[in-house]
């Protein structure tokens, strides 16, 4: 009889032993089960935002625009620093400076709105809940640079 309690000891520490480990387990899932799940669902893209900026075919006429301004600021320049001092001189070419950064904001305002309404309207249709650009991703990320550019073409 001391040998079958013996066994029956064993039989219900192993018992008491696999229900301990399944509760810790099981523990484990309810805590890290749902973030789990959520960062496997949760989709990140990346884009290349300097590419899609360089190839926006809104950004060559900015750009001539933009030269010409210059050009012209530059002309104005000459023209009206020929008789002022130095401290007038680099008073002026700050103001000149201002303005054609301000030109520049003018010109770039809305193909940047019009890239960032083609990147959500991408990621809403790819499902994806963060896009990033791709030079801060070191790895992983759904690459929509091509899908955006299409888009920013329509």
């Amino acid at each position: 009889m001391v040998k079958l309690q013996k066994k029956q000891v064993k039989i219900v520490s192993i018992l008491i032993a696999l229900a301990f480990v399944g509760s810790v387990v099981a523990m484990a899932l309810t805590q890290f089960g749902p973030n789990m799940a959520s960062a496997a669902s949760s989709n990140v893209g990346v884009v290349d935002y300097s590419q899609i900026m360089s190839q926006h075919p809104k950004v060559q006429a900015a750009s001539t625009e933009m030269q010409t301004a210059v050009q012209e600021a530059q002309k104005d320049f000459e023209a009206k620093s020929a008789n002022m001092n130095d401290n007038e001189k680099r008073d002026y070419y700050a103001q000149t400076q201002q303005r054609l950064q301000q030109k520049n904001q003018e010109l770039m305002e809305p193909i940047t709105k019009s890239v960032e309404e083609s990147v959500k309207k991408v990621a809403e249709q790819k499902g994806l809940s963060v896009v990033l650009d791709k030079g801060a991703v070191v790895y992983g990320g759904v690459d929509i640079t091509q899908d955006v550019l299409k888009q920013v073409s329509k």
